[in-house]
C-alpha cells in the first residue's frame, strides 16, 4: 500500500485510490459536488422533472450549465434521461437508485443547514 493513499475496496473487489487524480470515484464526487450538481440531485429527489422544470426551479443556472451538469450526472449513472417522441421532444430526468442513494445525504445536509439558519435568523 502506498503511503498517504487511502484505498477503498468496491463490491466488485476492485480497489480505488480515492486521493489519486485518476480515480474514477473522484470524477463522480466532482460532478455531485459541483456548483449545480447538488441542486440537480436535490431537485429530483421527489419528482421526475422535464428540462425546463429543472431550469426554472434552480435559480441562476443557465441552460448550458444545466445541460452540461445533467450530461455528467447521466454519464455517472446518477440520473436517467428519457426522451418522449413528441414535437418538440420532451426530455424527462429522474434519479437512478444510485442517484437516490447519493442524493439522500445531500438532502439531509441541506435540511440541516436550512433548519440551523431558520433557528438563528433574526426575528
Amino acid at each position: 500500500m502506498m503511503e498517504g493513499a487511502q484505498l477503498i475496496e468496491a463490491e466488485t473487489g476492485q480497489r480505488y485510490e480515492v486521493f489519486h487524480t485518476d480515480c474514477p470515484a473522484r470524477d463522480v464526487v466532482d460532478h455531485v459536488t459541483s456548483r449545480w450538481g447538488i441542486w440537480v440531485l436535490i431537485s429530483l429527489r421527489s419528482n421526475d422533472l422535464r428540462f425546463y422544470e429543472l431550469r426554472d426551479g434552480i435559480r441562476g443556472i443557465s441552460e448550458k450549465m444545466l445541460a452540461q451538469t445533467l450530461r455528467a450526472l447521466v454519464q455517472d449513472g446518477l440520473v436517467w434521461r428519457k426522451v418522449e417522441p413528441t414535437t418538440p421532444p420532451q426530455v424527462i430526468y429522474g434519479l437512478t437508485e444510485f442517484g437516490r442513494d447519493i442524493g439522500e445525504p445531500l438532502t439531509e445536509l441541506f435540511d440541516r443547514i436550512t433548519r440551523r439558519l431558520s433557528a438563528h435568523s433574526p426575528s
